[in-house]
C-alpha cells in the first residue's frame, strides 16, 4: 500500500513509511533517513527524466531511492558502507517489487560517479563529526574521513558534465564544487537544489 500510494503521488507520512523497518531502525528515522516529502521532491528534481539514474551518496536504509523509485522513472542506486543496511534496503525492494532500485555494498571512494547522472547527498559523513546518535559501533568515527569522503566527492563532481543536478538536505555544502549553482531551495534553506553550469 505504501510503494502503491507513493506510485499514485499520495501521501505518506514517515510514522507510517518507517513501520517497514525493524524497531533499532526506526529509533534512528528522525536524525539519519530521509523524510518521505522530502525524499519525494528531491527524486523529482533529479530524475526530471525517465532512466536518468540517480546516485545516493549514503544511503543508509535506503528510505530516499525507494521513495524515488516508487514516485519517478528515475533508476535509483543507494551505496552504503554497512552491509546489514544494504541487505535489509535490498529485502525491501524485493519483496514491494521495486525494480528501478539497486544498493551497492561499498564505500563512497570505491564509486566513480561517471556511472551516474545526478547525486543525492544527506551529509552521511557527519557521522564522523557528530558522534551524539550513531547509527551502530560497527564502524568507527573519525573526522579525517568526515575530509577526505567531502574531498573525493566535490572531486567527483568536478568531473561530471553540465547540467549534472545534485541535492543536498542538512549540508554544509563543502561537497559542492563551485561550477555548481544553487536552483531552488525548501524546508528553510536545509533542502537546496544544485546544477552545473
Amino acid at each position: 500500500m505504501i510503494f502503491k500510494a507513493l506510485r499514485l503521488n499520495i501521501d505518506v507520512r514517515d510514522s507510517i513509511f518507517n513501520e517497514l523497518y525493524p524497531l533499532h531502525i526506526q529509533k534512528l528515522a528522525q536524525r539519519h533517513w530521509t523524510p518521505v516529502a522530502v525524499a519525494k521532491m528531491a527524486a523529482q528534481y533529479l530524475a526530471e527524466e525517465p532512466y536518468k539514474k540517480v546516485l545516493d551518496i549514503g544511503a543508509g536504509a535506503g528510505k530516499f531511492c525507494l521513495v524515488g523509485a516508487s514516485c519517478t522513472d528515475g533508476i535509483f542506486y543507494g551505496v552504503e558502507q554497512r552491509e546489514a543496511l544494504t541487505k535489509l534496503s535490498t529485502d525491501i525492494a524485493e519483496r514491494h517489487r521495486i525494480e528501478n532500485v539497486e544498493f551497492i555494498h561499498a564505500n563512497i571512494d570505491q564509486i566513480d560517479f561517471s556511472d551516474y547522472d545526478a547525486f543525492y547527498f544527506y551529509n552521511s559523513f557527519y557521522e564522523n563529526i557528530d558522534t551524539s546518535c550513531p547509527i551502530d559501533e560497527l564502524i568507527p568515527a573519525h573526522k579525517d574521513l568526515f575530509y577526505s569522503y567531502t574531498d573525493y566527492v566535490k572531486s567527483q563532481l568536478e568531473q561530471t558534465p553540465v547540467g549534472t543536478r545534485v541535492v543536498t538536505y542538512w549540508s554544509g555544502e563543502d561537497e559542492i564544487p563551485g561550477s555548481f549553482h544553487l536552483d531552488a531551495t525548501a524546508y528553510h534553506g536545509l533542502l537546496n537544489f544544485w546544477r552545473k553550469s
